[in-house]
């Protein structure tokens, strides 16, 4: 699902909203969103999952073509872990396309 995906449901699902208010709507959430994750923040949204920011330690990498060591530095890197909630949901529905039991988490 693209952005313009996501604001073509929001419109369809709410007749009130006209299309550049799903738009306003859709581009006002992901940029507060990345607003947070920005300033280190978590983003925790109930039967969804949670957003955080994790920190990868500075490395040695090597260059594939010449096989020279580099020096890889530090970064903070966006991650997304899905909620329980989600995670049963995706499961169910991967279950019965496949045709199998969906898989106890108790």
């Amino acid at each position: 699902m693209t952005r313009s995906d996501l604001v073509e449901a929001l419109a369809s699902r709410f007749g009130q909203l006209t299309h550049r208010d799903a738009e306003f709507a859709v581009k006002a959430i992901l940029d507060a969103m990345g607003d947070a994750l920005v300033k280190g923040h978590r983003i925790e949204i109930r039967g969804f999952g949670s957003f955080s920011v994790n920190r990868r330690s500075p490395r040695i990498g090597r260059n594939p073509r010449s096989g020279e060591s580099v020096m890889i530095p530090e970064k903070r890197v966006p991650h997304f872990k899905p909620g329980k909630a989600l995670r049963e949901q995706v499961d169910a529905k991967t279950a019965e396309i496949l045709g199998r039991e969906p898989k106890n988490t108790a």
